[in-house]
């Protein structure tokens, strides 16, 4: 396999068999999918999730997708669980055990344990017949024709329909919750996905000079306005009314057509209609408005009139843009 096509090929086949199995789970849903989510919605505890090799790795994945989504839950390793930390389940904790085969050694020993302690069992496996499938309380069926590996050996398709059926049981939960993007925020502070749910035009403005000049400023005040402040731009205010903005641009215009500079001020040269955004807007607002516009940098507005500018620096230095 050293030419191009030969890589592409084996590439969409791995896509094509894996897509397949992905599908095919539509067909494997059951009322026991539908009674494992109303179980875990009503339940007081957490939900634990286990496994072992590449159905552990998924079974983390799960873990971080759920708590990210307001569904508390807990990765356990099934073979540590073996060795002490079974005390990681809590009497109305859920468990769910991943496993493709549902008979390995380690899930065979585990088990019964979970179930001496009589929390519920739903069990990801590719095989409803095998030890795991009927000793589960709730068995979601992740049926697979072939691995992608060509050898059958190396979990590829199993693995992502396990993925996915987590997926399945996350989003169902979310929905049954009324997860809403403000809840989401909650759960992830940092990072551009946060800022984007969370951060606002003013937290914005605030790190931010706040160039400001009247209409009468003659052209070297703001010349030296701007230049001080060094967004790019300055706000004409007059008697605290913000009556125009004038930018890099206007003063490159300005100085085109050769007019008497001596003479000019801030109210010649301004733009009266400047764009807009409240202090109190979603930052990522302003990102949409300056996309729309087509333009770097707003005037932010509160009910005091002019309250700071926020530029598109700053929603690239935030990750928002």
């Amino acid at each position: 396999m050293d030419t191009e096509n030969n890589i592409l090929e084996v590439a969409k086949r791995t896509i094509r068999i894996e897509s397949a199995a992905v599908k095919n789970l539509e067909n494997s849903l059951d009322s026991a999918f539908a009674k494992a989510v109303q179980h875990i919605h009503t339940a007081q505890g957490r939900v634990i999730i286990t496994g072992i090799g590449k159905s552990a790795i998924i079974a983390m994945k799960i873990v971080a997708t759920m708590n990210s989504t307001g569904t508390p839950a807990i990765f356990m390793h099934a073979a540590d669980a073996i060795h002490g930390d079974l005390g990681i389940i809590q009497k109305n904790d859920v468990v769910i055990c991943i496993s493709k085969s549902g008979n390995t050694p380690e899930i065979k020993v585990l088990v019964p344990l979970i179930k001496n302690f009589e929390n519920k069992l739903i069990a990801i496996t590719s095989h409803k017949d095998s030890f795991l499938g009927k000793e589960a309380d709730f068995v979601l069926h992740a049926p697979i024709e072939e691995e992608a590996c060509p050898n059958g050996l190396a979990p590829t398709t199993s693995t992502t329909a396990q993925l996915v059926v987590g997926d399945a049981l996350a989003i169902c939960l979310l929905e049954l919750k009324g997860f809403t993007d403000k809840d989401f925020a909650r759960y992830h502070p940092g990072g551009a996905l946060g800022k984007k749910l969370y951060l606002r035009v003013q937290e914005l403005i605030d790190q931010n000079a706040k160039p400001q000049v009247s209409s009468s400023s003659s052209l070297r005040e703001v010349i030296v306005n701007i230049s001080e402040n060094r967004l790019g731009m300055t706000v004409v205010v007059d008697n605290s009314k913000l009556t125009g903005i004038i930018t890099d641009g206007d003063l490159r215009r300005m100085l085109s057509t050769g007019k008497d500079i001596d003479s000019l001020t801030a109210a010649d040269i301004m733009s009266t209609s400047p764009k807009t955004i409240a202090a109190d807007d979603m930052a990522v607002q302003a990102r949409e408005v300056m996309e729309e516009h087509n333009v770097s940098q707003l005037v932010a507005v509160d009910e005091n009139g002019y309250a700071g500018v926020v530029h598109i620096h700053d929603l690239i230095r935030e990750g928002i843009l």
